[in-house]
């Protein structure tokens, strides 16, 4: 059986569909242009968001950063929250991750509830309040580049 997908990058599934990753997701930086969303990957386990972010060079040594333990994802126009279930190269608040340098590249992964498969848009919530927050809004599922996965998890 042959899928196709327009403008994607598709693997030839054996059984259903069970993760889509979608690579270089369309989510510029945020305000702070120190973080970026690198790819999603949706499974019928979880959300997987990867992320890169850049240690400032307004803090000695590029400071630190942890991540909000009620963080969330919602797809945009809902209101249904889908909680983060845990993290991978990230601490969860109380716990920080210093920097030895400035300028360093540091990449970081989250995990959430699952979404439904047809997702379009979503939000990506550290926390809805005044700071500095790793917060995106009206992330694009749809454009760039994307793979299909037949359960078989990619390396």
């Amino acid at each position: 059986m042959k899928t196709t997908c327009d403008e994607q990058i598709c693997i030839e599934p054996k059984t259903e569909i069970s993760t889509v990753i979608f690579f270089n997701s369309t989510a510029p930086f945020n305000k702070s242009e120190r973080c970026k969303v690198m790819s999603i990957e949706l499974s019928d386990d979880y959300t997987r968001i990867d992320f890169e972010y850049l240690s400032p060079h307004h803090y000695e040594n590029g400071g630190w950063i942890e991540m909000n333990p009620r963080s969330f994802i919602r797809i945009v126009g809902s209101e249904v929250k889908y909680p983060l279930l845990r993290t991978e190269n990230i601490p969860i608040s109380p716990n920080k991750y210093f920097f030895k340098a400035c300028g360093v590249k540091h990449y970081y992964s989250l995990f959430f509830a699952a979404l439904p498969k047809d997702t379009s848009c979503i939000d990506i919530i550290e926390r809805e309040a005044p700071g500095n927050y790793f917060n995106f809004y009206d992330v694009s599922l749809k454009q760039q580049g994307i793979i299909c996965v037949d359960g078989n998890k990619l390396n």
